[in-house]
């Protein structure tokens, strides 16, 4: 059986990420994607020419993504024949964190209609536009998935995660300690483990 591996990566991330997870699917192929999305109606094309190109001739896919990696894959990627998913950190809320976000900078939606695009202090510029297109095109996810969470995300709070694995019938499992950059040699050991006890 062929079994095709795709990683996604998150904001400031790279397809060269893929390389770590390569030793966990002995035998199968493993893919970066180095996309350009800024926002998911970008993604709705190239992640489906993505997957549409790379996918042919397997008998499986897996999809391993990372934050925004993960909310661009399930905007994009919904109706594509993925036997499995697997999400770190993953953004499954963006309106709320867009409106987090407006919290956080005080912005009102008066604010951020009339001048369509708003920069803050923290590096991300708030859009109108994204934040209408989010609104309107509600996540339908359903294909079988594991989220690993890091019990101190400063982007997702626990309700909003535990919320969206419950819709969506998610297994979810919890580092205490993690953070929403898995990245220190505990957190990587403990991303290997959950890998390998949820592959299917």
């Amino acid at each position: 059986m062929r079994r095709l591996v795709i990683y996604i990566h998150g904001k400031g991330g790279n397809a060269d990420e893929a390389k770590h997870y390569q030793p966990l699917f002995a035998g199968s192929d493993v893919i970066g994607f180095d996309y350009q999305s800024k926002n998911p109606w970008e993604a709705k094309s190239e992640f489906s020419c993505f997957y549409d190109l790379h996918s042919k001739g397997y008998d499986s896919v897996i999809l391993i993504a990372n934050s925004i990696g993960a909310f661009f894959s399930m905007s994009s990627l919904a109706e594509k024949r993925i036997s499995q998913a697997m999400f770190i950190s993953p953004i499954v809320n963006m309106e709320k964190l867009i409106t987090d976000m407006m919290m956080w900078s005080n912005v009102t939606e008066t604010e951020l209609q009339s001048q369509k695009e708003i920069p803050t202090e923290f590096g991300e510029t708030l859009s109108w536009e994204y934040l209408c297109y989010v609104r309107e095109h509600p996540i339908a996810w359903s294909v079988p998935t594991c989220i690993l969470y890091g019990g101190k995300d400063n982007l997702t709070s626990r309700e909003t995660i535990s919320e969206f694995a419950d819709s969506i019938g998610a297994t979810l499992t919890e580092l205490e300690d993690g953070e929403h950059w898995f990245h220190t040699d505990v957190q990587m050991k403990f991303l290997d483990n959950w890998i390998c006890d949820s592959i299917q």
